[in-house]
C-alpha cells in the first residue's frame, strides 16, 4: 500500500506544498518582522523620569527606553560595577534615550535595573524635535515671543511661526536664489564655449554683462528678504528645564516640532504616529541620515528605476525578436543565447565596475570633450549620475527581459504567423500587430522582474552614481527640468549607510527596519503597477488567441 503511494507521486506532491507553504510562512514573518520594528519607530514612546543612585551619587535621566536585556551579575562584577549582594545571577539593563546631544557625552546611555530608585512617566515632559543635535527632552517653562517673555501655552503658536518662517526661507534658497546661482553657472559656461569657438564680441560680452548685473541685483533683494526671514526667527525661543535642572534656551529657528507623549491619549499617538510616517516619507534627511526623511531617497529610487525600465525594454524586446524571429538556429545563434544566459548569472558589482568604466570614465568623458569642453575639467557627464546608474541596471537586467520576451513569443502559435502573411501582410506588420501584441503580456513579466531587482540592488550603484546626500533631486524647475548628469539618493543604499556607516548606532537600528521596510513597499507598488498593465494588455489582446 504504503509502496504504491509512493509510485503514484503524490509524497512529492505533498513535499513540494510543504515546502511552498515554509517559504510563504518565512517571507510573511520576515516581512512583518521588519514592519513591526520599522513601523514602530514613529510611535510616541512613553518619558520616564529616572532617579539614579550609585553609591553616594545620585542622579535624574529623562528619556525614552528603546531596549532592555539580561545581563550576567558576573559580568558585571568582572567589568568593575558595584552590583548589590541581593541581586541574582542576572540583572536587567536598559537602554535609555537621553537626548540633549550637547549636554551629554551620548545621547543612548544603558541604565542597570539595580541603581534606579524609581521610575515614572511624569507629566508636562516635552520631546522636541530640532533640526540639529537630536531630539531635547525637558519641562517647558516659558516661551519668547520677539525678545519679551511669554507664557508657556503660547508654545504651539511659537513653534508654528518658527516652522513657517524656515519653510519660506528654505523655498527663497532653493527657488529664486537656486535659480539665479544656477543661471549664473549657465552663462558662466556659455561665454567658455563663445570664447572656445572665438565668437565672443564684445557686444555679446555686453549682453551677458546685463544680464549678470540685474541678477546680481535680484540676488542681493533676496538676500535681504532672507537675512529678514532669519532675524524675524531668531527673536523666538522656548526656554525648557532639562534633566540636569538648569534652564536651557531653544532657538525657535531650531525646533522642527514638539509633542508631550505622556500627555497624549490613544487616539492622540495614533494621529502622531500617521503624522509622523507622512514626514518620513516626505522630508529631507538630517545628521548624517540618522533622522528626518528619505523623500531624495525614495524619488531617487524610483526616478532610477522607471528611467531603467525605459531603456531596457526596447532593447531587450528588439534582441528578442532577431533571437527568435530573424536569426538562423546555428551555432553562432547558440552561443548568442549561452552568453544571454550567463550574464544572468555575472555578479553584480562586476556590472558596475563595468558601468564606471565604460559608461563613466568612456562614454561620459567622450560626450564632454564633444559637447561640454566649456566645463573642463569639472565633468558633466564623465562622472557618476543616475543615467550611468539607470544604463548599467538595464544591462544588468536586459538578460530577463529577453528571456521572458522569447517565451512569450514562443507560445504564439505559428498558424496565426501564417495566416497573417497569407493575407498580405508582410513579416514587420505581422509582428508590430500580431506577435508583440499578443507577447505583451510576457514583456510585461520579463519588465516586473527586471524591476524587482533593480529596485533592490545596491553595489553597482556605489560606483556609477548613488551617493550619501545628494545636495538636489535630478528633477527641479531649472531647464531642461530633467538633469540625468546628477548623482542621487537611493533607499538601498540608505540602508547601508544609516546601518553600517551611522556615528549613532543605536539612533540608526529603528531607522534601518523603517527604510527596509519602505523600500519593500516602493518595490511592491513598482511591482503592483506592471502587473496591472500587464492584466490589462492580457485581456485586450485574448481575442487575437482565438
Amino acid at each position: 500500500m504504503m509502496k504504491n503511494w509512493f509510485k503514484s507521486g503524490a509524497p512529492w506532491i505533498w513535499m513540494t506544498a510543504g515546502a511552498v507553504s515554509l517559504s510563504l510562512i518565512s517571507v510573511l514573518g520576515l516581512l512583518l518582522m521588519i514592519a513591526w520594528r520599522g513601523l514602530s519607530y514613529f510611535w510616541p514612546a512613553d518619558i520616564y523620569e529616572f532617579q539614579l543612585e550609585q553609591g553616594q551619587a545620585q542622579q535624574k535621566i529623562i528619556g525614552e527606553v528603546y531596549d532592555t536585556e539580561e545581563v550576567s551579575t558576573k559580568r558585571l562584577r568582572e567589568a568593575g560595577l558595584t552590583i548589590p549582594s541581593s541581586a541574582g545571577e542576572s540583572v536587567e539593563r536598559l537602554l535609555v534615550k537621553t537626548g540633549n546631544r550637547e549636554f551629554v557625552e551620548l545621547d543612548f546611555r544603558w541604565i542597570l535595573e539595580t541603581d534606579i530608585k524609581s521610575a515614572a512617566k511624569t507629566t508636562g515632559i516635552a520631546v522636541f524635535e530640532r533640526s540639529k543635535n537630536g531630539n531635547f527632552y525637558g519641562y517647558v517653562k516659558h516661551v519668547i515671543i520677539d525678545g519679551q517673555q511669554a507664557d508657556a501655552e503660547k508654545l504651539e503658536s511659537v513653534i508654528e511661526r518658527a516652522v513657517d518662517i524656515n519653510d519660506k526661507a528654505l523655498d527663497l534658497q532653493n527657488d529664486e536664489i537656486g535659480a539665479i546661482n544656477y543661471r549664473l553657472e549657465k552663462i558662466r559656461l556659455e561665454k567658455r564655449a563663445l570664447e572656445l569657438e572665438g565668437e565672443l564680441t564684445e557686444e555679446v560680452k555686453t549682453q551677458y554683462q546685463a544680464e549678470i548685473e540685474e541678477l546680481n541685483k535680484n540676488y542681493q533683494e533676496y538676500e535681504k528678504e532672507l537675512f529678514k526671514l532669519r532675524q524675524a526667527a531668531n527673536r523666538d525661543a522656548v526656554v525648557v528645564e532639562d534633566m540636569r535642572g538648569e534652564l536651557v534656551e531653544i532657538p525657535a529657528t531650531q525646533i522642527l516640532d514638539v509633542h508631550f507623549p505622556n500627555d497624549m491619549t490613544l487616539l492622540a499617538k495614533t494621529g502622531r504616529f500617521f503624522v509622523q510616517i507622512g514626514k518620513f516619507i516626505s522630508d529631507d534627511p538630517r545628521e548624517a541620515n540618522t533622522e528626518g526623511g528619505v523623500f531624495p531617497a525614495i524619488f531617487g529610487t524610483v526616478f532610477m528605476v522607471i528611467l531603467m525600465a525605459v531603456i531596457v525594454t526596447p532593447f531587450g524586446v528588439i534582441a528578442a525578436i532577431y533571437l527568435h524571429e530573424y536569426a538562423a538556429k546555428n551555432n553562432v545563434t547558440k552561443i548568442i543565447r549561452i552568453a544571454v544566459i550567463n550574464l544572468a548569472g555575472v555578479p553584480s558589482i562586476v556590472y558596475g565596475v563595468f558601468g564606471l568604466g565604460f559608461f563613466v570614465y568612456m562614454l561620459g568623458g567622450s560626450i564632454d570633450e564633444l559637447f561640454y569642453p566649456e566645463a573642463l575639467p569639472n565633468p558633466t557627464f564623465g562622472t557618476p549620475g543616475v543615467i550611468w546608474s539607470a544604463l548599467t541596471l538595464a544591462i544588468l537586467t536586459l538578460p530577463v527581459v529577453i528571456v521572458s520576451t522569447e517565451e512569450g513569443m514562443s507560445r504564439i502559435p505559428s498558424s496565426l504567423r501564417q495566416g497573417s502573411l497569407a493575407l498580405g501582410a508582410t513579416k514587420a506588420e505581422t509582428l508590430w500587430r500580431i506577435i508583440i501584441p499578443m507577447a505583451s503580456p510576457a514583456i510585461m513579466t520579463g519588465l516586473i522582474l527586471a524591476v524587482a531587482r533593480a529596485a533592490g540592488e545596491v553595489a553597482p550603484l556605489m560606483l556609477v552614481g548613488v551617493v550619501k546626500m545628494a545636495p538636489t533631486l535630478p528633477l527641479d524647475g531649472n531647464f531642461p527640468f530633467i538633469h540625468v548628469d546628477r548623482k542621487f539618493m537611493h533607499l538601498g543604499f540608505h540602508i547601508y549607510d544609516v546601518g553600517f556607516q551611522s556615528p549613532n548606532v543605536e539612533a540608526a537600528r529603528p531607522l534601518v527596519y523603517a527604510t527596509a521596510f519602505l523600500l519593500v513597499t516602493v518595490i511592491v507598488a513598482l511591482n503592483i503597477t506592471a502587473i496591472g498593465i500587464r492584466n490589462h494588455l492580457r485581456e485586450k489582446y485574448k481575442s487575437l488567441e482565438h
